[in-house]
C-alpha cells in the first residue's frame, strides 16, 4: 500500500528530531549570547576602573544605579501587555552596557584623532561631541535592535516592542557612561556641590536627563516598529533609516547644548527635549491602548476556536482583570500556580497578536502555523501546570476538568483572516426532526463557557405508536 493510500499522515521521527534540535538551538544561542555580553561587561568594568580608579568606579556605579533603576521600571511598565522574553531584554541591556559602549570607546578614539587632524587641537571638540559622537553611539546602540528585528521578527508587533528593546539598549549604555562620568567627577572634585563634583553631574545626568539616551534611541525603535507593521519593502527600509537619522539629530542637539551651556542649554532642554519626551510618552500610552484593543478584538475569535473558555474572555481583555485574577490565585493557591496563570495570559496575548497579523496579511501561512503550534503548546503547558493546584483556576471561576481537555487546533476552525469557520457534523441515519434537513444535526459550538463542551444536537425522540393524520383530527386509521 502506498503512502497516499494511508488514512492519515505517517509519523515522521526525523521531523521530531529536527523540532528537538530547534528547541535546543533556541535556548542555546541566547544563553551563549548572554555569556559573551557578560564577558564584554567585565571588560568594561576593567576599563572603567583603569580610567578613574577602583573607588571612583564604585562610587560611580552606586550613583548610576539610581537613574537606570528609574528607566528600567518605566520600560517594564510600558511592556506590561505583551512582556518580551526576559533573555532578550537582559541581552539588550547587556549589549548597551558592554558591546555598544566598547564600540563607542574604540570608534570615538579614532574620531578624536581625525578631528584634531581636520580642525586642529583647539577646534575639534564640537566636531567630536556634536557630530561624530552621536553618529557612532546611536549606530552602536541601534545595531542590537536591527539584528534582533531580522533574527526574531515575530517579537515585533508594533511600536511598543521597538521602543522597549531600543530603550533597554540605551539604558545599558547610559549606565556604563554614567559610571565613567560620576567616577571622573569623584576623582577630580569628590562629592562636591550643586556647582561641581558628583552632585552636580548627578543633577545633570540623573535628575534632568535620565531618559536622554533612551529617548534618542527610541526613535530607532519607533522606526522599526513602523517597519514591522508594513509589507512594503521600501517602507521597511525607510522607516528604520528615518528613525536612526532622527536619533542622531536629537543626540547632536543635546551634545551641542551642553557645549553652549547656560541659556543655550536651557533653551534646547525646555523647547526641544521636553516636548519630544512628552510626545513620545503620549505615543507609548496610545500604543498600549491599541494593543489592548487588538487583544480584546481577537479574544472572541480564540474562544470560538476552542482555545479559551468563554468565562475567561472578560478577565483577559484588560490589565485590571488580569491583575485581579493573578492576585486571587496567588492568595489562594501560591506563587507557582500564579506563575502558570501568568504564562497562560502571555500565551493568549501572543496568539491574539498572531491572529491580528494574519488578518492584516503580515505573515506567511507557514510561519503562522509554526508559531501558532508553539504558542498553543505553551498555552497547554501553562494550563497543566496550574492544574497542579486545584484552587488556581477555581478562583478564576473555571472548572478544573476543562483545563485538562485537549485544546483544539485553530487551523480547522479559524481562517487566515481571523474569521471563524464552522463545519457541520456527519449525517445521522434515521428520520429527521421537524424543521431539520434530512440526515443533518444542528451545528454545535465548541466549549460554551466553563464546563464540558455543549453536547451535539440530536433529533427529538419520536413517540411510540402510529403517527396521527396531518390534516384532520380524529382516531388513527385502522391497521
Amino acid at each position: 500500500m502506498s503512502t497516499r493510500d494511508l488514512p492519515g499522515p505517517v509519523a515522521d521521527i526525523s521531523e521530531a528530531r529536527r523540532l528537538q534540535a530547534r528547541k535546543h538551538s533556541a535556548v542555546g544561542w541566547p544563553v551563549a549570547g548572554l555569556l559573551l555580553l557578560g564577558v564584554i561587561g567585565l571588560v568594561m568594568v576593567g576599563v572603567a576602573t583603569s580610567r578613574v580608579g577602583v573607588l571612583p568606579a564604585l562610587v560611580g556605579a552606586l550613583a548610576a544605579l539610581i537613574p537606570v533603576g528609574v528607566v528600567f521600571a518605566a520600560i517594564v511598565w510600558i511592556d506590561r501587555w505583551e512582556p518580551e522574553p526576559p533573555v532578550l531584554m537582559v541581552g539588550a541591556f547587556l549589549w548597551g552596557a558592554g558591546g555598544a559602549t566598547a564600540c563607542s570607546l574604540l570608534l570615538n578614539g579614532s574620531v578624536i584623532g581625525l578631528g584634531e587632524l581636520l580642525f586642529g587641537p583647539s577646534e575639534h571638540v564640537f566636531f567630536e561631541r556634536a557630530l561624530m559622537a552621536p553618529l557612532v553611539e546611536e549606530g552602536a546602540k541601534a545595531l542590537f535592535v536591527v539584528v534582533l528585528w531580522f533574527w526574531r521578527r515575530s517579537e515585533f508587533n508594533g511600536l511598543v516592542d521597538g521602543i522597549v528593546y531600543a530603550g533597554l539598549t540605551a539604558a545599558g549604555f547610559a549606565f556604563t557612561e554614567n559610571i565613567l562620568y560620576f567616577g571622573k567627577a569623584f576623582s577630580e572634585s569628590g562629592w562636591g556641590s550643586a556647582t561641581g563634583g558628583v552632585i552636580a553631574v548627578f543633577i545633570l545626568r540623573g535628575v534632568l536627563a535620565p531618559f536622554s539616551h533612551p529617548l534618542f534611541t527610541s526613535m530607532v525603535g519607533i522606526g522599526i516598529g513602523l517597519a514591522s507593521r508594513t509589507t512594503d519593502t521600501t517602507k521597511r527600509v525607510l522607516w528604520p533609516a528615518a528613525g536612526f537619522a532622527l536619533a542622531v539629530l536629537l543626540h547632536a542637539a543635546w551634545n551641542a547644548s551642553t557645549l553652549l551651556g547656560g541659556t543655550g542649554f536651557l533653551n534646547v532642554y525646555f523647547l526641544i527635549m521636553v516636548p519630544i519626551f512628552a510626545g513620545t510618552g503620549w505615543l507609548v500610552v496610545w500604543q498600549r491602548k491599541r494593543e489592548q484593543r487588538i487583544v480584546a478584538d481577537q479574544l472572541p475569535v480564540l474562544q470560538r476556536a476552542g482555545l479559551i473558555p468563554r468565562s475567561e474572555v472578560e478577565m483577559l481583555a484588560s490589565l485590571a482583570g488580569r491583575r485581579g485574577w493573578l492576585r486571587k490565585v496567588r492568595r489562594s493557591a501560591g506563587v507557582e500556580p500564579a506563575k502558570a496563570v501568568r504564562d497562560y495570559q502571555i500565551a493568549v496575548t501572543e496568539l491574539a497578536f498572531l491572529q491580528h497579523r494574519a488578518a492584516e496579511g503580515r505573515t506567511t501561512s507557514a510561519v503562522r502555523r509554526a508559531r501558532r503550534e508553539r504558542l498553543i503548546g505553551e498555552l497547554k503547558a501553562a494550563r497543566r501546570s496550574a492544574v497542579g493546584s486545584q484552587e488556581a483556576f477555581q478562583t478564576a471561576r473555571v472548572k478544573i476538568h476543562e483545563l485538562t481537555q485537549s485544546v483544539r487546533r485553530p487551523g480547522p476552525r479559524v481562517n487566515a483572516d481571523g474569521t471563524s469557520r464552522r463545519s457541520s457534523p456527519p449525517p445521522t441515519p434515521g428520520p429527521p426532526a421537524t424543521g431539520e434537513q434530512p440526515g443533518r444535526r444542528p451545528e454545535s459550538r465548541p466549549q460554551q463557557g466553563p464546563g464540558r463542551p455543549a453536547p451535539q444536537g440530536r433529533p427529538p425522540r419520536q413517540q411510540p405508536g402510529p403517527p396521527a393524520p396531518q390534516h384532520r383530527p380524529g382516531p388513527p386509521p385502522r391497521q
